[in-house]
């Protein structure tokens, strides 16, 4: 006969919920990246005549949400 199939789905759940993290964490950090870029009229490490400002210094923050807290 056929084997059975249990599903586990809390492991499934927490899966899920990492990857729904992870994607968010990645979104938003390439949104602030972006908007920074915008900001300084420049890239990350660019040197530019046009540059507007600098990226001096970063720190961490946490932004906390439904699907887990987001590190930055």
């Amino acid at each position: 006969m056929g084997q059975v199939i249990q599903i586990d789905e809390g492991r499934i759940r927490d899966h899920l919920g990492e990857m729904v993290r992870g994607t968010v964490e990645e979104a938003l950090n390439a949104m602030l990246d972006a908007e920074a870029d915008q900001l300084c009229g420049a890239g990350r490490y660019e040197r530019s005549e046009g540059r507007q400002d600098t990226r001096a210094g970063s720190y961490e923050r946490a932004l906390h949400t439904k699907a887990g807290e987001m590190l930055r």
